[in-house]
């Protein structure tokens, strides 16, 4: 049977989106414009990075067009552009007002053009701030809010902040919502029943009922005043105790309009504090406490339990009891789908927990599975299998040894008071298998896994007490990286670089780059607001605030690539892991393939995507 052309390329389109494993039920996710940015480079010459999109075809090329003033567009490349999505325009104009965009082409066949960016003025992006008085720029998350193929930034404002044992008052959190041209669209303000901290205050930004707008999903209580100045619950109530903690009063989880900020649903937080003893168990230094530590640590997330529309995950506990509630978004409703509670100390899936999760599909069914430190929680419910290796600080969950089959997790671990096991371990994230484990008895601080060095196949591990650089199996390859914090793409090779702070270092070539006027985020911590796939190629943005707190900074690499990939954005484990960046003890995100030196593994997950909308006028 011979196929006609246009049937036989949708076919080929579709065997590459699923490969060889089953029909699964497409993940629906945001659309998105080509993100172009223009960058200068040097006294004469400017970078231009656009996205390849999830949805689009393996042969697709592009045409890059500049335009000076009111001149007819000029097209740059002699031909088109098939193997990566940058190019250097090497003959810039000079300070003239220049724009650029791309077109599409295929099948030999130009398509209609990208919105056109105009030329940055300097090497970022500036979000000029109403930031309120006494208060700092946080972390952030990003969701499309009206649906225009542009994303926006919800950002976490934060006053005097305490953590879970200290006592004290803290400032009330607050939350706003920006364009990338600066514009407020609402702010939300959670009120004095939500203690400020990194343990309270998650938030989650994802298009959750799939009509091609995200929301925003959070813990609220008595006094929280949404976008629209209305409030939820009665505003007279103050439950603060004498310390400063709150630690009765009613709990609620309210999804609120991304574009408006209105509370659209709002129901009874799951889980209620409970026995406010009855939180510890075996993990974290094995002890207990009544006075508001244990009990309120929350870390959140977004799950596709479905196969087809996320769900939020809202949580608490993880040195002893851990709960996990997956809530769903539909048609204005909200309800809750499922409940994993490891109630006691004596279940294997006690204290097993993490200053943060992550998300990934570890059985390759098309539905994720909660990876909640030492224990995976499948897309039912059910405990998948926990390892027993306890509560840590740091996690990574990724294809991180391409020469093994499906994703792994390395982590860190806690051993304190009564408590002993591995500092530090590398397991399969399908059986829970140990791979490699070290550090005995150490209670280790901070651990990255990420390939950084070309030189060793796969990717590296180091930690506290690491004394080097490690290969997978724990064997020591070279010095230590300088930082053990974040990573990102950010140079034109597919190697990670190390973020820490407001700079860039190449692991063993030196610093890359520095945010001047910048800091970062969360005192020793030293985090970006947000470092994500936002604009431009597949290579990470990263945003800080600047040192008046009066500004967001979006920094984009310029420094070509020769490789090509579709957007990270539109890889579902990435896209999730955007989501709970924010949570608790922040991590860097990871796709749900090997991407590092060697042989491109992009796995194309089968997705669909709204189509746009009219965006904010």
């Amino acid at each position: 049977m011979t196929l006609a052309p246009s049937v036989r390329n949708t076919l080929f389109l579709c065997l590459a989106l699923l490969g060889a494993g089953p029909a699964w039920a497409q993940r629906q996710m945001e659309y998105l414009d080509r993100g172009l940015v223009a960058v200068p480079k040097g006294a004469d010459s400017v970078y231009v990075g656009w996205r390849m999109l999830g949805t689009d075809p393996d042969p697709i090329a592009f045409n890059v067009y500049r335009v000076v003033g009111k001149k007819k567009p000029v097209k740059l490349n002699k031909a088109p552009l098939l193997h990566s999505t940058n190019f250097v325009d090497a003959h810039a104009p000079g300070p003239q007002p220049t724009s650029y965009f791309v077109r599409s082409v295929l099948h030999g066949k130009e398509q209609a053009a990208s919105e056109p960016v105009q030329l940055w003025a300097k090497n970022y992006l500036s979000i000029k701030l109403e930031t309120p008085k006494g208060y700092t720029p946080n972390d952030a998350s990003v969701g499309d809010l009206d649906g225009d193929g542009t994303y926006e930034i919800i950002l976490h404002q934060t006053g005097r902040s305490l953590d879970t044992p200290a006592k004290g008052f803290t400032d009330e959190p607050i939350f706003q919502a920006y364009t990338l041209t600066g514009t407020l669209l609402w702010s939300i303000n959670l009120g004095k029943n939500i203690r400020e901290g990194a343990h309270y205050t998650q938030f989650i930004v994802m298009d959750l009922d799939g009509d091609g707008r995200a929301e925003f999903a959070c813990k609220t209580a008595d006094g929280t005043t949404d976008g629209t100045g209305k409030t939820i619950g009665d505003p007279s109530k103050d439950w603060r105790d004498a310390n400063g903690k709150i630690l009765q009063g009613p709990e609620y989880f309210t999804v609120f309009d991304g574009l408006t900020g209105a509370a659209l649903a709002t129901a009874d937080y799951i889980p209620g504090r409970g026995d406010l003893g009855g939180w510890g168990g075996v993990g974290g230094n094995g002890s207990n406490d009544a006075n508001g530590n244990r009990v309120d640590r929350f870390v959140a997330g977004a799950v596709y339990l479905d196969g087809e529309l996320p769900s939020v995950l809202m949580c608490r506990g993880y040195y002893g009891r851990s709960v996990i509630a997956a809530w769903d978004y539909r048609n204005g409703q909200l309800t809750s789908r499922w409940v994993f509670d490891s109630k006691d100390r004596n279940n294997p899936y006690s204290g097993m927990g993490n200053h943060g999760l992550s998300i990934a599909d570890v059985d390759q069914d098309g539905k994720d599975e909660i990876i909640y430190g030492a224990m995976v929680v499948d897309d039912n419910g059910q405990g998948l299998f926990t390892t027993g290796l306890r509560h840590g600080d740091a996690l990574h969950v990724t294809d991180l040894d391409p020469e093994r089959p499906g994703l792994e997790v390395f982590g860190i671990h806690e051993n304190e008071t009564n408590t002993t096991g591995p500092g530090a371990a590398l397991y399969d994230a399908r059986t829970g298998q140990i791979l490699w484990q070290g550090l005995e008895g150490h209670d280790v601080g901070r651990g990255v896994a990420a390939d950084i060095d070309p030189a060793n196949p796969g990717a590296e591990m180091w930690f506290s007490g690491s004394q080097g650089l490690l290969n997978l199996r724990g064997e020591r390859i070279g010095k230590n990286p300088p930082s053990t914090n974040f990573v990102v793409w950010w140079d034109g090779d597919l190697t990670r670089e190390l973020l820490n702070g407001n700079y860039i270092d190449k692991y063993n070539g030196g610093r890359l780059f520095t945010a001047e006027g910048c800091v970062s985020n969360n005192g020793s911590k030293s985090t970006p607001t947000l470092s994500a796939d936002l604009l431009g190629d597949w290579r990470e943005e990263v945003i800080f605030r600047t040192r008046d707190n009066q500004e967001l900074r979006i920094f984009t690499t310029n420094l070509p690539t020769p490789h090509r990939l579709p957007t990270l954005m539109h890889d579902p484990q990435y896209r999730l892991a955007i989501a709970w960046q924010n949570v608790a003890y922040n991590q860097p995100p990871h796709p749900s393939f090997y991407l590092g030196h060697g042989p491109k593994q992009v796995k194309r997950i089968p997705i669909k995507v709204m189509k746009p909308r009219k965006g904010i006028q």
